[in-house]
């Protein structure tokens, strides 16, 4: 429809040496020094408090979801449901606008942790998404056994919609899929017209990527949304 559900935080380390870091570059050793855990918590209270602002921007809209990434060892920790409700407490934010995205090499592990961990959030009222999907080796079984609400078809396979037949054949089977385990479903890395005319024709729920817009810094999303020049106007000749 053209209309802006949500946004995804994305987390960059500003390096006084190195410049921009993606979380590629340190994640990992955010992991291994324990330092995940509050990374991850300040993370999460910046996007609810940040998209509680911008709810009060536009009150007579739909409110947006913010999506916030979790790495596999904060899937693993014990207290991660503890510490997101802690979040959602301190904020106020409606649980129901916080989507909380998991790789698949996340759940590696089926430890029961990681599944009372999910089981916990579900309980909580956040939505969990099975993000990169596609580019693990037990897609189905997560799906499956673990409490999801949506999944995120990888961009290596909206990379070849419109292009590849047999690409376009894998997104189509997703979608279905997903429509009868009724899951929504995110095409993430949208850059074309024809990639996103292809999502509409095969009936997909939602679309991210550059071709609506780039990331922007919150100060910024702040003065489109205040402007009311955020929303994408939907497939046309021009953009």
């Amino acid at each position: 429809t053209g209309e802006v559900t949500g946004l995804e935080a994305l987390l960059r380390w500003r390096h006084r040496e190195r410049g921009l870091l993606d979380p590629a570059d340190f994640v990992g050793i955010a992991e291994d020094s324990g330092l995940i855990e509050p990374i991850g918590r300040w993370v999460q209270e910046r996007a609810a408090r940040q998209i509680l602002e911008w709810h009060e921007l536009r009150p007579d809209d739909r409110p947006l979801d913010v999506a916030v990434n979790l790495s596999a060892r904060q899937v693993a920790h014990r207290d991660l449901a503890t510490t997101v409700a802690e979040v959602i407490a301190r904020t106020g934010l409606d649980p129901v606008h916080l989507r909380l995205e998991i790789t698949e090499s996340a759940l590696v592990d089926e430890s029961g942790g990681t599944i009372g961990s999910l089981e916990a959030l579900n309980e909580l009222g956040v939505r969990l998404v099975l993000d990169d999907f596609g580019t693990g080796y037990s897609s189905l079984a997560y799906l499956n056994r673990f409490p999801f609400h949506a999944l995120k078809i990888d961009r290596s396979f909206v990379d070849t919609l419109g292009i590849e037949q047999e690409g376009t054949a894998i997104v189509e089977a997703v979608i279905g899929m997903a429509r009868a385990l009724s899951l929504d479903v995110i095409a993430e890395g949208v850059e074309n017209e024809v990639q996103l005319a292809e999502l509409v024709r095969l009936g997909c729920d939602y679309g991210q990527g550059h071709f609506f817009h780039e990331a922007l810094k919150g100060e910024q999303i702040s003065r489109l949304l205040a402007a009311g020049s955020l929303d994408y106007s939907g497939i046309s000749s021009t953009r």
